[in-house]
């Protein structure tokens, strides 16, 4: 069991029954995967310049800070073919970042180093601002937030960070590091370097696996977090047991991940195919932008190290629950609660989740809402982006309306019993957020797209 100090929950670990049958699984899961790939391999045709394509990549290959490339390896999303049109069309070698990764147009890349790690986040805003931090999900890195950074930079100070283990963050290779305990913990540190505590708070919003672990932080540091939005992902509590049998990140690759090196090596394979599979609504655009944007991620995760690190969190995870820390026997209690208003996102379309994982999560919720956006799937943030702003907006700005003092004109009363009467106006409303979250302990908005604003 693994107990987290600051917080009102424990982090603990599933039985030792349901751990080993995971690993069992991993098992012959690894087994099925390492024999379909090496029949694949050999009924591939090789080709006539020396056959085939580079799959693997290494990390090693490295020289000078650049990634290195060979004649064999294949095309990206954006390809050329040869001049004689008769070889395989090659990619372009990924040795420096593609634009959008180094651009100050969402703002200032800084580097801050916690516990030994360094942590690289892009910062945008008011300086001064209340602090609203992105938690990106997997596979990704802070860009996939650039239709929110300008957005909510218009608010707050916003912080996008690359989580330990991806992009330009540092990328510790042993699973240890990335233990619940190790990365909540360094997360709270990074957050208290930026000037959050108690009396500061911040707003979180996490998407994928980065609003998984955005939840075993409100629940530990409750104190330091003002509101959470999880997209795509429900409490872990009932996530990994509502994973759909059809989703590419299903329990069968969650067991996969548990293996060494494997998972990095198929990873790898067909020029970063997994990118293409996880970004497939970029893909279908076919714009520039989109596609430059692919680019990012494959060259985010072109080397063996870029895997291990993101991977590791698949090998921890899926092993640790939140478990309140009161021995009442009722769960529902609202002492047992998590006190941080939350608000869930999914999409209509994402056959990564399922609905009734997001009920169920506001059980563990004092105050939630969620919410059901049209036309999105895994990546609501990506596919409708002016939507989700709309209601990131509406959920998290404060608004107050200032009433002017207004002097009433003097009236003379027939009796001269009053002379003159002064009435003066002066008032402050705070709306707060118009969801009026503390009328109704659980809020589940109806499955509906949001449009503009929340409906009192």
């Amino acid at each position: 069991m693994a107990v987290l100090v600051g917080g009102r929950d424990n982090v603990v670990s599933i039985s030792a029954a349901e751990s080993i049958k995971m690993l069992a699984f991993s098992v012959v899961w690894g087994s099925w995967i390492v024999v379909k790939n090496a029949a694949v391999r050999a009924v591939t045709p090789l080709w006539s310049n020396g056959g085939g394509h580079r799959d693997d990549v290494d990390g090693d290959d490295r020289v000078s800070g650049a990634r290195a490339v060979d004649d064999d390896t294949v095309a990206t999303a954006s390809t050329v073919a040869t001049a004689g049109g008769n070889k395989a069309a090659r990619r372009a070698p990924r040795d420096l970042p593609p634009p959008c990764l180094s651009t100050t147009v969402y703002g200032t890349h800084s580097y801050v180093k916690v516990k030994g790690v360094k942590f690289h986040y892009v910062e945008c805003g008011d300086p001064k601002g209340m602090i609203v931090i992105l938690l990106h999900g997997f596979p990704s890195c802070w860009i996939s937030w650039h239709h929110q950074i300008p957005t909510l930079s218009k608010h707050f100070r916003v912080i996008a960070v690359d989580l330990k283990g991806f992009g330009d963050s540092d990328k510790p290779s042993a699973r240890k590091s990335y233990r619940v305990e190790n990365l909540v913990n360094e997360l709270a540190v990074f957050l208290s370097m930026l000037g959050v505590d108690d009396q500061n708070k911040c707003h979180v919003i996490g998407h994928d696996l980065g609003a998984l672990l955005g939840w075993y932080l409100v629940h530990l540091w409750p104190n330091c977090v003002s509101k959470f939005v999880a997209i795509s992902c429900p409490h872990p509590n009932v996530h990994w047991e509502y994973l759909p049998p059809s989703s590419f990140f299903n329990k069968n690759w969650i067991c996969f991940s548990q293996l060494p090196y494997l998972p990095e090596m198929d990873a790898l394979q067909s020029d970063l195919k997994i990118i293409n599979q996880c970004y497939q609504h970029l893909s279908k655009n076919k714009e520039s932008d989109d596609l430059s944007y692919i680019d990012a991620y494959k060259y985010t995760f072109s080397r063996t190290e870029d895997w291990t690190g993101a991977i590791n969190y698949f090998r921890n995870l899926p092993f640790y629950r939140i478990e309140p820390r009161s021995n009442n026997d009722s769960l529902n209690k609202e002492e047992d609660m998590l006190q941080v208003p939350c608000l869930l996102i999914t999409g209509s379309k994402d056959v990564s989740v399922q609905l009734e994982s997001f009920i169920k999560s506001t059980e563990f919720l004092k105050t939630s809402s969620v919410r059901i956006i049209d036309n999105a799937s895994h990546f609501p943030h990506q596919e409708q982006p002016k939507v989700v702003n709309d209601l990131l907006t509406s959920y998290l700005v404060t608004v107050r309306v200032q009433v002017v003092q207004k002097e009433l004109p003097p009236r003379q009363n027939s009796g001269g019993i009053v002379g003159r009467m002064k009435d003066i106006v002066s008032s402050t409303v705070q709306y707060g957020n118009t969801l009026k979250d503390s009328v109704q302990k659980r809020n589940i908005l109806p499955i509906t797209a949001m449009t503009s604003s929340w409906q009192n």
